[in-house]
This record gives structure tokens, C-alpha cells and sequence, in this order.
């Protein structure tokens, strides 16, 4: 080990049972997630880690990138199981469209991966390149193309994680193995570890579209904007769709207006015809980019930020009510407008009661319009009495509670860190 640990006790038995050098501190937002990390090179090597883990009651958490952890854990797990070294393409079968590989492989490799073949796994999440594939399903990261592919979820069709006493456990792809009637893809995922480590998906992957382009339109309103969405969402199929509010608009180089960017593809015909359609719809002025300029501002719509916001949330609703919660809010925004889903942001140097108020009220309108709200960064001085997730009804939470006791009886796995503490 290269760097001391906070716990050497822990690290020479984890170091006695898969080797010194598999031991290590935790480094970057590590810090905020674990206070050990090891690095098994196989799910076999995590079953032994988990039973130790069981026998000892050590709480456990599966590491990515920890970018997601550091933000959600109210304190770090005894012990992070990195899935950097599990990080194999398993079996991938262009022509079924279909690939399996290992948790730890992220998903701008796998895409690159793909794209010799001209497909790729439609789950757009920001930074690919540092989202591992595990982190991607028990995080539940989606972006753009939720529109057009849907979310993970839709495309996971099989999975295999080490759970409790250790046993590898396979649901859906090509072995099926589900346990006590659970769909455990649809279990595994958004389950941010607290249920199992995951160590391999199968997902069903697309062709990538021909002729992408995109159109770009700026609006002095709201209101206007997701108008103008509504109709281009009306006027043709669509990979994507978003409204994104005037702080986050630089990024586009528009002025400071609310900007739509509706993101479309297909033969050149199919393109031809649906950039007509959409510039009848959004007006002449709409901008049209195609080639390497419209890749380029997808990922930076894809990667977008707001550096330093005091937190960020992201709320779910009807479609229909997006634009009504959006203004209520007065949060900046990147809005899937016709998905119903948003990630709000309020702006640096707000003290904790500005901060509190606003995920209150956030909250308070998500679930007048029959929706919710998650945090997903929050600064570790504001955290004290904001839950990350908002509270289910108590017969979800029930139902939530049956299955981490059934998953996790001994409490290992992520404890509090999910939906009502669990």
C-alpha cells in the first residue's frame, strides 16, 4: 500500500485473504465513500469478501468513480470494493445486439468498443468515460436519449451480483435465475449498491443513427420554450428534447434566453424530412447544426453542469406539468421536456437555511403534482436534516424495507443510503 489507511487492522486481514496489493487508502472522492479499498479481480473474490464482511459486520459499499457515493453517503462505509480490475467485455454478439461484460468497464469504453460495429449502448449519462457500467445501473443514470432508448433499465436484460453469504446470483440475459419471483434487473437497478455488488450486466444495444443533427431555438420565455417543445415533439420522432434555462445556456453559444435542442436522426431522407418538419414547427430562426458540430454540443449538452451550485436535484413528473413545476421552482434547469424530468440547480454561496427552504419547496411541488424529487449533490457542510431521496408512500416504504431485509439481513451493503434510510 502506498498511502497509510485508517483502519491497518482491516487492511492486513483483507491483504492476508486476496494480497497486500490489492489494499489500498481511498483517494479523491473515495475519501467521502470508504475508508478502505480493495480491489478484487473476480466475483469469487467479492463472495469471500462479503462473507467476511457478514461474519465481521462490516458495512460494504461497491466503488465506481465514487462520484455518486460521495454525495449520498452520510459517512463512509468501513470497506469500498473497487470493481476497477472487473472490467472485461464478457461476450458481445453484433449481430443479436447484444453484449455482457463486467462491472467495472465503463461506458465510454464499451461504446467505443460498439461503434466498430456501428451500434452502442443508448444510455447517455454525463462522463461516460468515469461512469462504470455497475455505477450506471444501481445509480440509475440516464440522460438525453431517455426519449428516444428509454432509461437503463429498459435495456438491462440480465444481471449477476454477489449478495448475501456470498452467493452469485444471475437474473434474465442468458442464464435464468431469479430469486424467490424478483425481477432483479428491475430490483438491481437504482439500488446504489444496498441490496448486492453487482459484477455483470447483458444489455441489448442499437444501431448508431445516421445523419445526426440538431436544432437549436432560443426563447425570451418559459413558457414559450416548452410550447415550442411541445410542438416538435408533435412534429416528428425525435432522439431527444430539452429546455434548458438562461444560466446554462452559454454553453450553447446562445444568449442568455431559454434554449430548446431537439436532436434527431435516420437516412438522409428521413433527416431531410424531419428538419423540415421541425424548423415548420419551431420557426425559421432555429438553428441547425449536423456533423461534428452536432456531436459536440450534444456531449456538452449530455455533460452539462453548473459549477460549484450550492445542490443539485432532479424532479420527476407528468410530462404535462413540467414546465408549471419548473417555473414554481426558480431553480436553473436542464429540462427532458418530454419526459417529465429535470435537473434543477441552485447557484453557489447559499447558506444552509436558503438551501433548506429550497429542496423543501422543490419537494412540496413535486408532490403537488403527484411527482418527486431526489437530490443528487449536495455540499457535505449543508446535508444535516435533507434527505437525498424524498419519502414513498408507507406502503412502498414497506415493501422497500422487506426487501433490504430479505437482500441484506445482516446490514452490510450500503446501510443508509437509500429511500428512508435503508
Amino acid at each position: 500500500m502506498s498511502s497509510p489507511v485508517n483502519n491497518p487492522a482491516l487492511a492486513r486481514e483483507v491483504g492476508a485473504q486476496l494480497g497486500a496489493d490489492r489494499v489500498r487508502a481511498p483517494q479523491s472522492n473515495e475519501f467521502r465513500a470508504a475508508r478502505l479499498i480493495v480491489e478484487p479481480a473476480s466475483a469469487a473474490e467479492i463472495a469471500d469478501l462479503i462473507r467476511k464482511c457478514e461474519a465481521d459486520r462490516i458495512t460494504l459499499a461497491p466503488i465506481g468513480a465514487a462520484r455518486t457515493l460521495a454525495h449520498i453517503r452520510p459517512s463512509p462505509v468501513a470497506l469500498g470494493i473497487s470493481l476497477a480490475k472487473m472490467d472485461r467485455i464478457v461476450a458481445y454478439e453484433p449481430e443479436d445486439m447484444t453484449v455482457v461484460a463486467e462491472a467495472g468497464l465503463t461506458l465510454g469504453a464499451l461504446n467505443r468498443l460498439l461503434a466498430d460495429h456501428g451500434q452502442r449502448l443508448p444510455a447517455d449519462p454525463a462522463n461516460p468515460d468515469a461512469t462504470t457500467l455497475g455505477s450506471l445501473v444501481a445509480a440509475a443514470k440516464a440522460g438525453p436519449l431517455r426519449l428516444s432508448d428509454g432509461t437503463v433499465r429498459d435495456l438491462l436484460i440480465g444481471i449477476r451480483f454477489a449478495g448475501h453469504g456470498g452467493r452469485i446470483i444471475h437474473g434474465g440475459g442468458r442464464v435464468v435465475k431469479n430469486v424467490a419471483g424478483y425481477d432483479l434487473m428491475k430490483v438491481m437497478t437504482g439500488s446504489f449498491g444496498t441490496l448486492g455488488v453487482i459484477t455483470e450486466m447483458t444489455f441489448k444495444v442499437r444501431p448508431i443513427p445516421h445523419n445526426y443533427t440538431l436544432i437549436l431555438a432560443s426563447f425570451d420565455h418559459a413558457i414559450d420554450a416548452f410550447e415550442a417543445a411541445r410542438a416538435a415533439d408533435d412534429a416528428t420522432p425525435l432522439l431527444h428534447l430539452e429546455v434548458v434555462s438562461p444560466a446554462l445556456t452559454a454553453r450553447f453559444n446562445t444568449q442568455e434566453r431559454f434554449c430548446l435542442l431537439a436532436g434527431f436522426g435516420g437516412s438522409s431522407t428521413e433527416a431531410r424530412a424531419q428538419q423540415d418538419r421541425l424548423t415548420q414547427a419551431l420557426g425559421t430562426s432555429a438553428t441547425t447544426l449536423a456533423g461534428s458540430d452536432a456531436a459536440a454540443t450534444y456531449e456538452r449538452l449530455r455533460d452539462l453542469d453548473y459549477p460549484d451550485a450550492a445542490v443539485v436535484a432532479q424532479i420527476a413528473v407528468l410530462p404535462t406539468e413540467l414546465a408549471r413545476c419548473l417555473g414554481a421552482s426558480g431553480a436553473e434547469f436542464r429540462a427532458h421536456a418530454a419526459c417529465g424530468v429535470a435537473q434543477l440547480f441552485l447557484g453557489p454561496q447559499r447558506g444552509a437555511g436558503e438551501i433548506h427552504a429550497a429542496v423543501t419547496r422543490w419537494r412540496e411541488i413535486a408532490r403537488g403534482a403527484r411527482g418527486h424529487l431526489r437530490l443528487l449533490a449536495l455540499g457535505s457542510d449543508n446535508r444535516a436534516g435533507i434527505d437525498f431521496f424524498d419519502q414513498p408512500p408507507p406502503a412502498a416504504l414497506a415493501l422497500m424495507r422487506r426487501l433490504k431485509s430479505t437482500f441484506d439481513p445482516h446490514a452490510v451493503f450500503n446501510p443508509g443510503c437509500f429511500v428512508g434510510g435503508l
